[in-house]
C-alpha cells in the first residue's frame, strides 16, 4: 500500500499509441508523426498550456526512444521496464530542442523559436514573368531575351545598408539577433526589435541605397523556350532570381508563357486544326487546294475527296506540334467547312435551280 495521501504514479501511454504509429512504422513514419505532433504541441503555439508542455515532452520521449534502434528493441521486447534508466525524458523543453534541432529546423527556419536570426546568408527570393510567343516560336523554340527589373543588394555597401559596409554590433541582443522573454516554465525567444533579428545595425546609412541595402536595376536574361512549349506552362531558370544576402545563393527566375492566338489554326495537344472552306461544287467534285503551314509560312497540298461531308477530316500526318520532350510532331488536321454564297447572279441561281432539278430527278 502506498503512505497516506500520496497518489499512485500514472501508467506511461504505449510510445507507439503516443505518436499514432503502428508498431511496424519504419523509422521516416516515426519522424513524419513526431515532425507533425511537434508542430501542433510547440510552446510557441501553445503559451500557459501546461498540458500541450506535457504532451510535447511525452511525444519528444516516445520519440527519443523508438527512433534509436536498440532502445526501440528493448521496448519492443520488454515495454518501459526494458529502456528505464536508459536516459529517456527531458528536464525542460530545452533538451528537447538541443536534442533534435535538425527536426525543428525544418520547420522554424534553422532554430527552435520563431523569429530566427536573420544576420547569416539568406537565399535570394524568387522573381516571376510572364512572356507572350507566337504559335510558330512555341511549336518550333526560340531563344530570348527577358526584360526584369526588380531591385538588387547594393553594390557600394555589399546590401549591407551601412556605408562602406560597416554594421554594428547590436547591443541590446549581443549580436545573437534574438531577445529572451521568460513566460511562466517556458523560455521563449523572439527576434529583437532593435536590429530586426540581423543582429548589428546601421550607424552610417549607405549614401547610395539610402540604408536600405537595395537599389532598382534593369537587365535581361536569356532564356531557351523548347519547341511544343504550351500555353500556360512554366519555365525554371536557376539563379537568375533575386541576388542573395550575406553571400547567399539567388533564387530562381520562373517564366509563364503564354501563347499568341493565331487565326490560321486551333492548336489541340501536338496536333494543329485548320477549318477550311470549300464550296458545294468542290465538296461534290472532289478538288486540290492548299492549306497554310507552321513552317516558313509555306503553303501544303491537300486533297479534299469528292461527296466530302461539313465536319470531315483531311489529316497531314506530322505537321503539327513537335512533341515536348519525346520527339516526333503531331498533325494538321484539315476540317472541311462548307461556304455558302450569300448572293446570287442570275445565271449562277438558273444554274442552280437546274442542278436542284436534276438532283431530285436521280
Amino acid at each position: 500500500m502506498l503512505p497516506p495521501g500520496q497518489r499512485p504514479a500514472m501508467a506511461k501511454r504505449d510510445y507507439y499509441e503516443v505518436l499514432g504509429v503502428d508498431r511496424s512504422a519504419s523509422e521516416q513514419d516515426l519522424k513524419r508523426a513526431y515532425r507533425k505532433l511537434a508542430l501542433e504541441l510547440h510552446p510557441d503555439r501553445n503559451p500557459g498550456d501546461e498540458h500541450a508542455e506535457e504532451r510535447f515532452k511525452e511525444a519528444s520521449e516516445a520519440y527519443q526512444v523508438l527512433s534509436e534502434p536498440d532502445k526501440r528493441a528493448a521496448y519492443d521486447r520488454f515495454g518501459h521496464a526494458g529502456v528505464s534508466g536508459a536516459g529517456q525524458g527531458f528536464g525542460d523543453i530545452q533538451d528537447i530542442f538541443s536534442q533534435f534541432s535538425d527536426i525543428f529546423s525544418d520547420f522554424f527556419g534553422g532554430s527552435p523559436f520563431r523569429g530566427a536570426r536573420r544576420g547569416g546568408p539568406q537565399r535570394g527570393a524568387d522573381l516571376r514573368t510572364v512572356i507572350t510567343l507566337s504559335l510558330k516560336d512555341a511549336a518550333f523554340g526560340i531563344k530570348k531575351e527577358v526584360a526584369l527589373s526588380h531591385p538588387s543588394p547594393c553594390q557600394s555597401c555589399d546590401g549591407s545598408g551601412a556605408e562602406g559596409g560597416r554594421r554594428t554590433v547590436c547591443q541590446r541582443c549581443k549580436g545573437v539577433g534574438q531577445i529572451a522573454h521568460s513566460r511562466g516554465a517556458f523560455l521563449l525567444q523572439t527576434a529583437c526589435p532593435s536590429c530586426q533579428g540581423m543582429g548589428s545595425t546601421v550607424e552610417d546609412p549607405c549614401k547610395n541605397c539610402r540604408g536600405s541595402g537595395r537599389v532598382d536595376i534593369d537587365r535581361t536574361v536569356k532564356v531557351t523556350f523548347p519547341a511544343g512549349i504550351d500555353d500556360g506552362q512554366t519555365l525554371r531558370v536557376p539563379g537568375q532570381g533575386l541576388a542573395g544576402t550575406q553571400g547567399g545563393p539567388a533564387g530562381h527566375l520562373y517564366v509563364d508563357v503564354q501563347i499568341e492566338p493565331d487565326p490560321r489554326f486551333q492548336r489541340e495537344g501536338s496536333d494543329l486544326l485548320h477549318a477550311l472552306l470549300v464550296s458545294f461544287p468542290q465538296a461534290a467534285l472532289g478538288t486540290e487546294t492548299e492549306v497554310p503551314s507552321l513552317e516558313n509560312d509555306e503553303s501544303i497540298k491537300v486533297k479534299v475527296p469528292a461527296g466530302v461531308q461539313p465536319g470531315d477530316t483531311v489529316v497531314v500526318r506530322g505537321k503539327g506540334i513537335p512533341n515536348l520532350n519525346r520527339g516526333g510532331r503531331g498533325d494538321l488536321i484539315v476540317v472541311v467547312q462548307l461556304g455558302v454564297p450569300k448572293k446570287l447572279s442570275r445565271k449562277a441561281k438558273k444554274l442552280l435551280e437546274q442542278l436542284q432539278q436534276e438532283l431530285d430527278a436521280t
